[in-house]
């Protein structure tokens, strides 16, 4: 499914359907925030679970014809373990994703032990929204990224996580 018009860049909804009533809800989440930012061009791709996601954000990182990716989805414990290698290597396989390629990755997999939990980090949830926050945690990279390369962003011309990281590392990069 995609969303096409206006300027901006191009954002990947990265969505693992295991729960489809808590993706659906994330996805509502990234989308409004992506809306507001405005972000007219949105791709969607859906996996099975939140093990998946990795793998199809590198494919949409690799394929150039994204500035950002957001990953979404949700693993609630059980009585297994399965619950801490699903957790640990979705999370592993984003952050390598971002690291390797470039591209931002929002990280909107709730980890969580019940559906109660799960429910209340959602939109509409009463805690927070974890689909909005996963979109603008990617957008605020991409903002840096286009202003330590004198870029436009996405996320606005004068990304204000851009200008604020500017300013923390005194107008040069922290690494200088």
């Amino acid at each position: 499914m995609s969303e096409r018009g206006g300027a901006g860049g191009r954002v990947a909804l990265c969505i693992a359907r295991f729960y489809a009533e808590l993706a659906d809800k994330l996805e509502s989440g990234a989308r409004e925030a992506l809306e507001e930012a405005g972000v007219v061009e949105v791709d969607r791709f859906e996996v099975p679970g939140a093990f998946e996601l990795p793998l199809i954000a590198k494919y949409a990182a690799e394929s150039g014809r994204y500035r950002a990716i957001v990953c979404l989805g949700a693993v609630i414990r059980g009585e297994t373990d399965h619950y801490d290698y699903v957790c640990g290597e979705a999370a592993r396989g984003i952050q390598a994703v971002q690291l390797d390629t470039g591209v931002p990755c929002g990280f909107g997999v709730l980890t969580v032990d019940t559906m109660a939990q799960a429910l209340d980090r959602v939109a509409g949830g009463s805690k927070r929204d974890t689909g909005r926050h996963a979109a603008e945690a990617a957008l605020a990279s991409l903002g840096v990224k286009d202003s330590l390369a004198g870029k436009d962003s996405v996320a606005g011309k004068d990304s204000v996580a851009g200008k604020d990281e500017l300013a923390r590392a005194g107008g040069r990069s922290a690494v200088s």
